[in-house]
């Protein structure tokens, strides 16, 4: 199926490994031309350099969106070689900590990291969407959002709004041409999920390789109707589907790709 991506530009943000990286790949691969964003230089240019020896168009944007000064630098360089016409927010970090120990600047740096800095991108590139009117905005939210767990209290709220912001964003972009969305992953298999739960593993008894542990921890710690924890590139390709025209009808949408961790109606 062509996603009729050719001619499009994307910024995907904290696209240097991850999550990130197989969405930046993904665009590419379709036709788009994308900007690959990162704080490290070694790893962002890394993945525009393999981007490029399969063929596909990168460009580079190296900043720290947590700041004012560092989306500035971000946004002007998605911007040098052309408009972007589709801004995916990825950027983030998360932890384990529990309620005792997420002091209330953790939830502070949290929502800044988590929220703020999607708000940043969106402020300095939706407003020249809205003018070609077409644009595509998309954040990378989660299940955690509409049903939290104990711990991770303030990654549980960065997620909530997330979510809530992305709405409200597709109520203000009514009859522009710019839709807003979100993808709900739920536990992908990136390398610190992997660490994390074969940290873990020992303590909970869920074996000792790793088929062992992925499926105990999809019964007993992330459960989900599959029986394993997903793949970066299934969440690339839910986040392919709404950047594209095919998608012109989806506004202020969550599309879930969580092997169905999420028991809801809705």
């Amino acid at each position: 199926m062509d996603l009729q991506l050719t001619g499009k530009r994307a910024l995907v943000t904290g696209s240097n490994s991850g999550l990130g990286e197989a969405i930046v790949k993904m665009l590419a691969a379709e036709g788009a031309a994308v900007v690959v964003h990162g704080r490290d230089v070694a790893r962002t240019e890394a993945v525009a350099k393999a981007i490029r020896a399969d063929g596909g168009r990168a460009a580079v944007a190296i900043g720290d969106l947590a700041t004012d000064a560092g989306a500035d630098t971000v946004a002007a360089a998605a911007l040098a070689e052309g408009p972007v016409d589709i801004l995916v927010n990825n950027a983030g970090s998360y932890d384990h900590l529990p309620w005792a120990e997420a002091t209330p600047a953790i939830w502070a740096e949290t929502y800044e990291v988590n929220v703020i800095s999607g708000v940043r991108m969106i402020q300095r590139l939706v407003p020249q969407m809205r003018e070609r009117r077409w644009g595509r905005v998309i954040q990378i939210g989660g299940g955690l959002a509409s049903q939290p767990v104990g711990a991770q209290p303030h990654y549980n709220a960065s997620l909530a709004a997330r979510h809530n912001l992305a709405v409200s964003l597709a109520r203000d972009l009514k009859n522009s041409g710019v839709t807003s969305n979100v993808v709900a992953p739920g536990a992908i298999l990136a390398g610190s999920v992997q660490e994390f739960l074969t940290g873990v593993a020992p303590a909970r008894g869920w074996g000792e390789s790793w088929e062992e542990i992925e499926r105990a921890a999809a019964e007993d710690f992330v459960p989900n109707d599959v029986g394993r924890l997903g793949r970066p590139d299934e969440i690339a390709a839910a986040v392919l589907y709404l950047t594209g025209p095919l998608a012109d009808y989806v506004s202020g949408a969550t599309i879930r790709v969580d092997g169905g961790t999420v028991r809801s109606v809705h």
